[in-house]
């Protein structure tokens, strides 16, 4: 399922041809459904895999595909879980995996408080959102108010939730590991392009990483925290605190990682949505 057609849903599609499985793509912008659909009313197979650009679309569409009572990958909690970057450091924490310090305000003034408690750098991310959009650096008041002057502007109903993040001591760079059933089966880092994000989206370069024992254990416990399955999981090395867990992405991409991953990629994902539905 989808509604921006992209390397990866084709990569996905041609490896289960290759491998007898029939597929079909479903367009997720000209889907209906009601109250009184039932899974006989569609076509959508044995499982589906979720892969919407939109977290909104594909959030609703999967609570649809589960009201039908059709497998979907992953499911509804997960990604509510991992679309929202408040409860997955809430839920990382909990679970007793290194993350950045957080702060959590809901107003414009307990945000000033923050900074003038904690004091600069911060990072400042809207909780929902992906490919580093609105993720940027605070290092001083001046830089503080103003970002907080534009969100009240905006004030979007993401605008009132305000997530600071300690700027981690970092190299250039970060780690993407993608798991599948909770294993990690591919590694690399994104090199920054020469600014403070290292999303492949906005530039950076993938390199090969090593899956150590250290990065696999991280990644079981992450994935296990939030409710497994197919997930992108970013890590950063802190200089004194070592590998720290920031992210976990529901709808992974992995057309940068697939160019330098000893595994096939989309062949594992295949393997796990095909024994999915066999449990």
């Amino acid at each position: 399922m989808f509604d921006r057609l992209r390397t990866e849903e084709k990569l996905l599609q041609t490896q289960a041809s290759e491998m007898g499985f029939e597929t079909s793509m479903i367009d997720a912008k000209i889907t209906r459904f009601d109250t009184e659909s039932k899974r006989s009313d569609y076509d959508f197979g044995d499982v589906v895999l979720e892969r919407c650009v939109s977290y909104y679309r594909g959030l609703h569409f999967t609570a649809c595909l589960e009201f039908l009572d059709t497998p979907v990958i992953n499911s509804f909690d997960v990604a509510d879980v991992c679309g929202n970057k408040m409860i997955t450091s809430m839920l990382l924490k909990k679970n007793n995996i290194p993350t950045p310090k957080t702060y959590f305000s809901f107003t414009a003034e307990s945000a000033m408080e923050h900074f003038e408690k904690v004091g600069y750098p911060l990072v400042i991310k809207p909780i929902i959102g992906s490919w580093g959009r609105s993720v940027m650096p605070i290092k001083d008041k001046d830089t503080a108010e103003a970002i907080i002057e534009n969100r009240q502007v905006t004030d979007g109903p993401q605008d009132r939730i305000y997530y600071l993040q300690e700027m981690i001591d970092r190299p250039p760079r970060d780690i993407r590991v993608i798991t599948v059933g909770d294993q990690p089966i591919a590694a690399m880092y994104r090199k920054s392009s020469g600014g403070f994000k290292t999303n492949i989206a906005l530039g950076a370069d993938p390199e090969i990483c090593e899956i150590t024992n250290e990065i696999e254990d991280l990644c079981i416990k992450a994935s296990k925290a939030v409710g497994g399955g197919i997930l992108g999981i970013d890590l950063m090395e802190d200089k004194n605190k070592g590998l720290v867990v920031h992210e976990v992405n529901n709808t992974v991409e992995f057309k940068g990682l697939v160019k330098v991953a000893e595994k096939n990629i989309p062949k594992e994902i295949i393997n796990f949505a095909i024994n999915y539905i066999k449990k």
